[in-house]
């Protein structure tokens, strides 16, 4: 049942071409049916005349050899469908008015087979087309009868009768054509309905798949119907051969159990079995057929790493506004004091000078480093070549913190490039240097700056001393702000380091070593 317009190529859709088979398929059936009954002509369901017995044979052995070769044809020319439909309906036409003639016109009743071949063809073809068709049969009728009034007998009942089929034509041809459109526009309705549920599908399959939160869909007995990717993460086990949540966690089985006899408890806490990931579980229900449940597990872990970054990006926007207020009065205390120690002849007295100007000074650090968070978000990145950086800066550092030469090393692999924000890179690496010569034994050697490839467009960069280590209690403290063991460090240097790491694109980490610290600063060697 389809619609459309003919071209030589026929552009119509597998839809059109379908119900076009289905027609000629009819019309082989009803050829089949009349070849039968001339050949055979069994009185009990003969409906043609027992005279003209040959011409009987000759037109329903065209008809049968015409629908087989309009059925067979569509299986390899699939071109001109309005052509092919029209040559359909003019054979059926023709066909169907001659046994019509030979049966005894109207009253033999294959007039009624002439209106569904109308209907038929009104589902099928176009709208103008049907009419021509609907005219065509009107007028082989009204042919057919005249010439049987001239012949035979005139009897205007049978005028009247073939008036009131030549209505039915038409009205049969406009209903079948009106009923084709609205079938028409409800398949593609569907067909786009489909497209956009299919598109909604996909959408919501993928975002369920790329969510932070592990989704979990349950039946009322327990059996996991469906899961996400993150939801085997974050329990740290694959998919279990039988799909019972107990297999899953048997924790969460229980507060899943708990949550059916008590619904208005909303989440419960748990802990996966493999990784020790402690897991906020949310139990919605749904309004499925079968009542589904939607598990949503949250890492705690994840939020509370969020909620600690929001803390202290509130904070450092609070030291950021104190700093700027205290940098004035401050120096105006260690410029008094200067002048103070100039004048100043008392032992006693300049060891209290002393005192202020070192603390006023460490309080200097203190308002610098935590202004440098504040430039954080002000990266300009470029491609640096390390092997003539790194000379540069180290003999700098060496010159300033007044170190012999050789304490301070480096040992280059691969193509030494990184691309990174060159204040930025300078700020990191000598808060590196700082930390590694502090804790080192001082001697030649004792801090070695490493660099070597990442593989896959990454490049590594280790500051490695030969000191003691970073004891193990301390390891997930050494990147958090103010922590320090120094008694005169500020306790933001690795802090901070990290911060403009992050904000140039790379990654700040402490390392496994053998002997002292190994802090690994990993980036990228290209845009």
């Amino acid at each position: 049942m389809a619609i459309g317009n003919d071209s030589s190529t026929g552009p119509f859709s597998e839809m059109h071409w379908k119900s076009l088979r289905y027609f000629n398929l009819y019309r082989f059936c009803i050829a089949f049916l009349l070849f039968s009954s001339s050949v055979y002509r069994p009185s009990s369901i003969s409906i043609l005349s027992p005279e003209s017995e040959s011409l009987h044979l000759v037109v329903t052995t065209f008809y049968l050899l015409a629908t087989t070769v309009s059925l067979v044809g569509l299986l390899y020319y699939r071109r001109r469908f309005n052509m092919q439909l029209s040559l359909n309906v003019l054979v059926d036409v023709f066909v169907l008015t001659l046994l019509m003639h030979t049966g005894g016109g109207l009253r033999s009743g294959l007039g009624v087979m002439m209106l569904v071949t109308l209907a038929g063809a009104g589902l099928v073809g176009q709208g103008r087309l049907v009419l021509l068709y609907a005219a065509l049969a009107t007028l082989t009728v009204l042919a057919e009868q005249s010439y049987r009034a001239i012949v035979f007998d005139f009897e205007m009942v049978d005028f009247f009768q073939a008036g009131l089929f030549s209505a039915g034509f038409f009205a049969v041809a406009i209903t079948a054509r009106l009923l084709a459109q609205r079938i028409i526009t409800n398949e593609e309705l569907a067909r786009q309905r489909g497209i956009d549920l299919r598109n909604q599908t996909l959408v919501g399959q993928r975002v369920i798949e790329e969510m932070q939160d592990g989704v979990l869909v349950l039946d009322r007995n327990g059996w996991v119907k469906q899961h996400n990717p993150r939801a085997e993460q974050l329990l740290g086990l694959g998919d279990p051969a039988e799909r019972k949540l107990v297999n899953y966690s048997t924790e969460l089985a229980r507060g899943f159990s708990d949550w059916c006899e008590h619904a208005a408890r909303e989440s419960v806490l748990v802990r996966a079995p493999a990784s020790g990931m402690q897991l906020r579980a949310r139990f919605v229900s749904t309004e499925s057929s079968d009542r589904d449940v939607l598990i949503f597990l949250e890492d705690m872990g994840r939020l509370q790493e969020q909620a600690r970054q929001l803390k202290l990006a509130a904070l450092g926007r609070l030291t950021a506004n104190i700093a700027h207020e205290i940098r004035n009065p401050l120096s105006a205390i260690n410029h008094a004091g200067e002048l103070l120690s100039e004048e100043c002849t008392d032992l006693i007295s300049k060891r209290l000078l002393r005192i202020v100007l070192d603390n006023t000074q460490r309080v200097e650090r203190i308002v610098s480093d935590v202004l440098e968070l504040g430039r954080r978000d002000r990266a300009y990145r470029e491609q640096i070549d390390l092997r003539r950086t790194l000379p540069n800066l180290v003999e700098e550092f060496t010159l300033k913190e007044k170190i012999a030469t050789g304490i301070v090393e480096t040992e280059f692999l691969g193509l030494a490039m990184l691309f990174f924000d060159r204040s930025h890179f300078h700020q990191v690496l000598w808060n590196l240097l700082g930390n590694a010569l502090r804790h080192s034994q001082g001697k030649p050697g004792s801090v070695c700056i490493r660099v070597s490839d990442g593989g896959e467009g990454w490049a590594n960069l280790h500051v490695i001393d030969d000191g003691s280590g970073v004891d193990e209690s301390f390891r997930e403290q050494v990147f958090e702000p103010f922590f320090t063991t120094h008694s005169r460090g500020t306790g933001l240097g690795l802090y901070i380091a990290r911060e403009l790491c992050e904000a140039n694109g790379a990654r700040l980490e402490l390392l496994n070593s053998e002997v002292g610290a190994d802090f690994c600063l990993t980036g990228r060697v290209l845009e």
